[in-house]
């Protein structure tokens, strides 16, 4: 038996990182309940085999050391989860056996995000912490401040002079479906659902960035000396009056049976919700009977999750197929037995690469689990093993491309497998689509059927063809195409489509430089990043000569996108390209005008924006630009200053001051340029 308990602590722990630190989980919360009360149970029958160092000893720990670690003024503890009715009447019968008074319950939606804390002194935000291991937590306050729903500033005057409130971030359906799709766009491995998307936002490092995937926060918890009641619901009532983000969906129910209704209801009704719910959280309302209650080692005992089961359903797998995207990667797809799960139909679902499928051992034949839950694409999560048929054999990963034949590759240290051959045709689609999308060129009288149309007929290979096309060569162009559920549908160039199209393609000439390069498809390279190389080398040419270490001195350019930028401009096709889109007279250059300079002062000088400022640090960015300066990302010997915000860095300033690098205040870089 110890060697179990060894083995499950082991497990816990190996998933506890991917959770909290990475944020990458790979089993469901509920398995990994059944295997913390599976430890639990062990160590209560063998307590010789004690470990402080148990996971049952502790909250899992998100702790990232990049942030400051603070100590929480009131411990962030976890829930105890219950999955059924008969432990909610449990949890119910032993808050009533400690309490003399009859009781009252408050029934919240379970957000899923990740935990925070915020503390508020004179009305006023004062700092953001995670859970963390629930002693202590990141200190996020940069990064929250960035979230719009999170008052800064209270409203009213009634509030305590300083107290905590606790919450939720998440991230709602349609932030987290945008941001995949911008992922995807540049290579770049969709987030697994919002919770991991939300989690990930916050620990980012680059407040701005935080700013540009809108996070929400949900608020639940009111802590401090002197609250307005003691009740838990009329404090929260009265958080909403301040300009908290407190949700409507919370109830107060007087017995058990009312609880279990309000489950009832929510566990029908939260596909509904614009973001993400797994349970329901149970908390006696009076703030007295909490406190006589009281905690156990990582739990209060005034409150309990009721956590929905996965929706998971039983399906064949029928076949696996094989999917070549814009980038070459492959992607296993499961074809399934058509079956209903969470309101839809589902006939295929993600097998996300061989790694998953080796580790899960599924095979064609198998009967498959599939889950939903907070997915965009629903996925394989388990084979049902007893019902596997005795001449099912192993699943052998292709190693040739399904569209070309190319031998498959596979870069060290990524998941997928990769056709090297940049001629296959799902790749040569998925650039144009790319090139003609709307937030790269925007030839909206484009899409993705009259791509293939061209494609097909010859006389669209690469983004420069799409600048010779004529009219006689197009009208009259027609196709049908069938989809992915067998539906058809038929595309044709009629004279208005003709000259609509053609119309659009000569409009996007008119497309700025760093619209362009995002429209090329640099792995890697999105919205955001091709703004900086646009701005930093102003025109093509200079970007396609610059050398690894000049694109990793840019701010925020590191190695994997500078690397990814240097590979692409040694291919003889993409200097090729890069040519003929010349020649076609598109914007290859920055406009000048677009980027006013108001004085020289800077110019020559690199700078690093380190710390927290008056104003955003974009801002503080611009201005630097706006003065001839330049934006770098590290500090080396050739930096000219650091400008130093509060919270600075502690390893930036070591390196500065070893490197002799000049460390400058806000108000002295304001000064250096002439601001008063």
């Amino acid at each position: 038996m110890e060697e179990r308990i060894l083995a499950l602590r082991k497990e816990l722990e190996h998933h506890n990182y991917l959770y909290y630190v990475l944020s990458q989980p790979v089993i469901s919360d509920y398995d990994y309940d059944m295997l913390m009360k599976e430890l639990e149970q062990l160590e209560k029958e063998y307590p010789q085999l004690a470990d402080p160092n148990s996971p049952t000893q502790r909250v899992g720990n998100d702790v990232n050391l990049e942030f400051q670690q603070v100590r929480h003024q009131y411990p962030m503890l976890s829930l105890d989860n219950t999955y059924s009715e008969d432990e909610l009447a449990d949890f119910d019968a032993r808050v009533k056996k400690e309490l003399t008074d009859d009781c009252r319950y408050v029934c919240e939606l379970k957000y899923d995000g990740l935990s925070v804390s915020l503390t508020y002194r004179n009305g006023a935000l004062l700092r953001a912490v995670t859970r963390g291991d629930g002693i202590q937590g990141d200190d996020v306050t940069a990064n929250v401040r960035t979230i719009r729903s999170v008052p800064l500033k209270l409203r009213g005057n009634d509030f305590p002079e300083e107290f905590e409130i606790r919450g939720e971030v998440v991230m709602l359906h349609g932030t987290f479906e945008k941001l995949n799709a911008e992922r995807a766009e540049t290579g770049e491995t969709p987030f697994a659902n919002p919770r991991n998307a939300a989690s990930g936002t916050l620990k980012m490092q680059n407040s701005a960035q935080v700013a540009k995937r809108p996070l929400d926060c949900f608020l639940y918890f009111l802590l401090g000396e002197k609250l307005p009641a003691g009740s838990h619901f009329d404090n929260l009532e009265k958080a909403r009056e301040w300009g908290f983000k407190i949700p409507l969906y919370a109830a107060v129910c007087n017995t058990i049976e009312e609880v279990a209704a309000f489950i009832a209801k929510w566990e029908k009704e939260r596909d509904k919700l614009p973001f993400d719910i797994d349970g329901i959280v149970v908390k006696v309302d009076n703030l007295s009977q909490q406190k006589q209650l009281g905690m156990r080692a990582k739990s209060p005992r005034w409150a309990v999750a009721y956590k929905f089961p996965a929706e998971r359903v039983e399906t064949l797998l029928e076949s696996i197929s094989y999917q070549v995207g814009r980038t070459g990667a492959i992607t296993p797809v499961a074809n399934l037995s058509p079956v209903r799960l969470a309101g839809t139909t589902v006939k295929r679902a993600s097998l996300h690469n061989a790694d998953q499928i080796q580790l899960l051992d599924i095979r064609v034949g198998d009967t498959v689990y599939v889950e939903k839950g907070g997915e965009i694409i629903p996925k394989v999560i388990g084979v049902n093993r007893e019902k596997r048929p005795a001449d099912c054999p192993p699943t052998v990963f292709i190693s040739r491309c399904p569209e070309c034949d190319s031998v498959l590759q596979r870069n060290e240290g990524e998941a997928a497998w990769f056709c090297p051959n940049r001629n296959c045709p799902p790749q040569v689609k998925g650039r144009l689509e790319h090139f003609i999308s709307r937030k790269a060129m925007n030839i909206d009288s484009l899409g993705e059927g009259k791509i293939e149309l061209l494609y097909d007929k010859g006389l669209v290979h690469i983004a420069s063809d799409l600048y010779h096309l004529t009219a006689a060569q197009i009208t009259g162009l027609e196709k049908v195409i069938t989809d992915e559920e067998g539906n058809r549908r038929k595309i044709a160039f009629g004279t208005r489509t003709a000259e609509n199209m053609l119309s659009g393609i000569e409009a996007s000439k008119n497309v700025p430089f760093e619209r362009v390069l995002y429209a090329i498809g640099i792995r890697y390279v999105g919205e955001t990043i091709a703004q900086k190389l646009a701005r930093s080398f102003k025109n093509i040419d200079a970007l396609a000569k610059a050398s690894y270490e000049e694109m990793i001195a840019v701010d925020e350019i590191g190695g994997r996108i500078a690397g990814s930028v240097v590979d692409f401009f040694a291919q003889a096709d993409n200097v090729a390209l890069i040519e003929n889109l010349k020649q076609a007279g598109l914007q290859l250059a920055v406009d000048e005008s677009a980027f006013r300079q108001k004085s020289d002062v800077l110019e020559g000088k690199s700078i690093v924006v380190s710390g927290v400022f008056s104003i955003p640090r974009d801002d503080i960015k611009k201005i630097i630009e706006e003065h001839g300066g330049k934006n770098t990302g590290s500090i080396s010997s050739n930096t000219s200053y650091v400008l130093a915000g509060e919270k600075m860095g502690p390893e930036k300033l070591k390196k500065a001051e070893k490197l002799k690098v000049p460390v400058i205040s806000e108000e002295e870089f304001y000064r250096l340029i002439g601001y008063s």
